[in-house]
């Protein structure tokens, strides 16, 4: 299917709302428990899903695909409705033939809601307590667990491993077409975690119908069914955690509304970028396999291996915000929290798809991640990206400077000015202030080649930014064609020794003097000290109410008197500054944005940072994750292969997958800007995932190396030049700069949730 066949996002959104508008109809939340255990009632929404068209999800791809049957699981997960209406499309999906090649009468009933049919995939459920089935002539027999709502079925679809004896040909996979009803047929109710649904059937020579199917569609109709379930799981877990929210906002402890407690908005913020991450990692697997993507199948393992870990822990903290009332049958979260454990582990869970990755990324083939589509000119960007750099970024220049100790590898001048010959600084400035209105897509492209070729920075972009927007015609003219030749670079003058995260609190002063403003104060954990000016904040109107009220911005050279630069050496191997301020005097024309309107402009330019911040963090991640798993296939661990070694393999199967989260929120943020939005609370989202993400990676890959991997750059026997372990130094700084994570969990928790101050 082309891209311009799938449905719009506007077929989507009506999709989702029909479905949870029918539901909230038929399927009422009063009375979902009973009635799920109601066989009758099962099969009666089923037959009304049915006249909704829904069972003909999967059977006309134009108007429809393993995205919208997501859409519609991830809604019967919400409603807890335990219809499992994926069966049936992912049957259509398979596009199953008879062996005249017409489709079988059977899915037609089924689309019509005549019959109700459910698959057992057996030895393809991808969990070894799934049982299996065998034909002998044209009768099946075998014994299959963790069929759902076998009670409620007239058929059963089920997968066979060998149907050799039936064929007279050599021995395949198909899948057998049975009667429910039919004598030999034996369906036992197995209630797990307390809830109803799950069935064990027992077929005794049972007549049935063959249709022919590969192994590799039999793995693919188990691969999509997990992905569905996770949908599912997500749509419970959702509904879930926007129930924990309402009751934070009006449940009362000690005086104070609940969700004004600190540990409530933090535990919230975390579900909230939790629940982010996974459902654009499940959306964009199925939208991937609706697009025909050769990787469709690497992306769904990394959102099934997600889903399998977050969605649970989702579950439980949605759980601790409601405390006792929570626990109680009568309340509908303890349904929604049955629901996801039971859909997450289903055909393997995340120890399958973790192998899966693992299969991908330590197999005999090297494989990198996946590279995303960027559209038309994102695509040609990239290449062109990348050819430049083997030119100017390749041989003995970048040998000479991965040489360099890290302090002097984070900047190179002459590079700088070299980029600033292509015009890719000002990528995506508007034309009238000499940029090249690139889209946010191909932006991302530079930013990935950059990572990927370890070329050092080059620009201002917040700097720039804040210009564009604020500044005078005159400091355009004068500082951003310096930024865009590459001549120059910022630093950014904000925290001090009293006010780090909390800048409405600085009391660096800035008093109008004629046609100056003098500067007194200091600024610490300045980064680009060294750079020609710094953007400093400070405080104009000592008396402002509120004290943001009082806030101003300059663009200050950085040789002029009264500055004073005391270095420090970080933690990572670099290096930031205590800078000070006596008597600095700037004209009065060095002020960006209005008097006392710093705060705007700060807030704007953190915004804009952070909208890209974590997509540039995660291509760090990236790149240092390629590199392992270069290092881990060819590298021994006690006298075998260390890609063969199961808990390596488990550790890179889950950073594959929590790193594909990380990029599906780059990706997301780079939508919404490009849609003309400032994504303020999806940016922090981004930025909190992904800072924390480098500290993981960091973690999990000296578990892997061991001390060996402790050995920094210069030391004899470094591995991976000692790139891993001053990685993980270097991720402190990302958590804590542009707004820690913790004042970040509390912007989403207040501004994004609209939890109580």
């Amino acid at each position: 299917m082309m891209q311009h066949d799938l449905p719009s996002d506007e077929e989507r959104a009506m999709l989702r709302d029909s479905v949870r508008g029918f539901l909230a109809r038929h399927w009422p939340t009063a009375t979902a428990v009973e009635w799920a255990k109601d066989p009758e009632r099962v099969k009666d929404t089923w037959r009304q899903l049915a006249d909704q068209g829904l069972t003909a999800l999967g059977s006309d791809r134009s108007e429809g695909g393993l995205r919208e049957i997501a859409i519609t699981m991830e809604e019967m997960g919400r409603a807890a409705c335990p219809v499992p209406l994926h069966h049936i499309a992912l049957l259509h999906l398979a596009n199953l033939r008879t062996a005249a090649g017409d489709e079988h009468a059977l899915l037609d009933a089924a689309r019509s809601g005549d019959a109700r049919v459910v698959l057992a995939l057996g030895a393809f459920d991808g969990d070894r307590s799934a049982g299996s089935a065998t034909l002998a002539g044209n009768a099946v027999s075998g014994e299959l667990s963790f069929v759902e709502m076998a009670d409620s079925a007239t058929h059963f679809a089920v997968a066979i491993a060998d149907t050799g004896a039936v064929t007279g040909t050599a021995a395949g996979p198909g899948l057998a077409l049975v009667d429910a009803s039919a004598p030999g047929v034996r369906i036992d109710a197995t209630p797990a975690m307390g809830a109803s649904g799950m069935c064990r059937v027992t077929l005794h020579n049972v007549p049935a119908t063959l249709l022919a199917v590969t192994a590799q569609a039999l793995a693919d109709l188990q691969l999509m069914s997990r992905l569905a379930l996770c949908a599912r799981a997500g749509g419970a877990a959702a509904r879930a955690f926007e129930m924990a929210v309402a009751y934070a906002g009006e449940r009362k402890q000690f005086g104070r509304l609940i969700g004004s407690f600190q540990a409530i908005q933090h535990k919230l913020a975390n579900n909230q970028i939790a629940l982010m991450g996974t459902q654009l990692t499940l959306a964009n697997a199925a939208r991937q396999h609706d697009l025909g993507t050769e990787n469709w199948r690497v992306f769904a393992h990394a959102a099934c291996a997600v889903a399998g870990s977050t969605l649970r822990q989702v579950a439980l903290e949605n759980q601790h915000t409601f405390g006792a009332i929570g626990y109680s049958e009568e309340h509908e979260a303890p349904r929604h929290f049955k629901q996801v454990h039971l859909d997450v582990l289903r055909h393997g869970g995340m120890r399958r798809a973790k192998e899966e990755l693992a299969d991908y990324f330590l197999g005999d083939v090297p494989h990198a991640l996946p590279e995303y589509d960027l559209g038309p000119q994102g695509n040609a960007f990239r290449e062109e990206v990348r050819a430049w750099l083997k030119v100017h970024w390749s041989g003995e220049r970048k040998a000479a400077h991965d040489r360099l100790g890290f302090k002097q590898r984070e900047y190179d001048r002459d590079f700088a000015r070299d980029l600033g010959k292509t015009g890719w600084i000002g990528l995506g400035w508007p034309e009238r202030f000499g940029g090249q209105a690139r889209g946010a897509f191909e932006q991302l492209a530079f930013v990935e080649e950059m990572e990927r070729a370890e070329a050092p920075r080059a620009g201002a972009p917040v700097q720039a930014a804040m210009l564009q927007v604020h500044g005078t015609a005159a400091q355009q003219d004068r500082y951003l064609p310096q930024i865009l030749r590459g001549e120059a670079i910022y630093g950014m003058g904000y925290s001090e020794p009293d006010s780090g995260s909390d800048l409405a609190s600085m009391r660096t002063r800035a008093v109008r003097d004629g046609d100056h403003y003098v500067i007194n104060g200091q600024k610490i954990w300045t980064t680009t000290y060294w750079g020609e000016y710094m953007l400093l904040a400070t405080r104009t109107n000592p008396d402002a109410s509120p004290p943001h009220a009082g806030l101003s911005l300059f663009i200050v050279p950085m040789d002029t008197p009264g500055i004073t630069v005391k270095t420090s050496t970080t933690m990572y191997g670099g290096s930031f500054a205590n800078v000070f301020y006596d008597n600095v005097r700037v004209p009065a024309d060095a002020m960006v944005g209005e008097l006392n309107g710093g705060w705007k402009v700060l807030v704007g330019a953190l915004a804009t940072e952070r909208g890209f911040i974590g997509g540039g963090i995660v291509m760090k991640v990236a790149h240092a994750f390629e590199l392992l798993c270069d290092y881990i296939r060819g590298a021994q661990l006690d006298g075998r292969a260390m890609r063969l070694d199961p808990l390596v393999r488990g550790q890179i199967g889950e950073l594959a997958s929590q790193i594909e989260v990380g990029r599906q929120m780059m990706m997301h943020c780079a939508e919404r800007v490009d849609a003309g939005e400032t994504p303020l609370h999806d940016a922090a989202a981004s930025k909190v995932y992904s800072g924390e993400l480098m500290e993981r990676f960091g973690e999990v890959a000296l578990d892997i190396l061991g001390i060996e991997g402790t050995l920094s750059e210069g030391s004899a026997g470094a591995l991976l030049q000692g790139r891993i372990e001053q990685n993980l130094r270097h991720s402190l700084m990302w958590v804590i700069s542009i707004g820690t994570n913790e004042i970040q969990r509390t912007l989403i928790a207040q501004r994004g949730l609209g939890l109580p101050r």
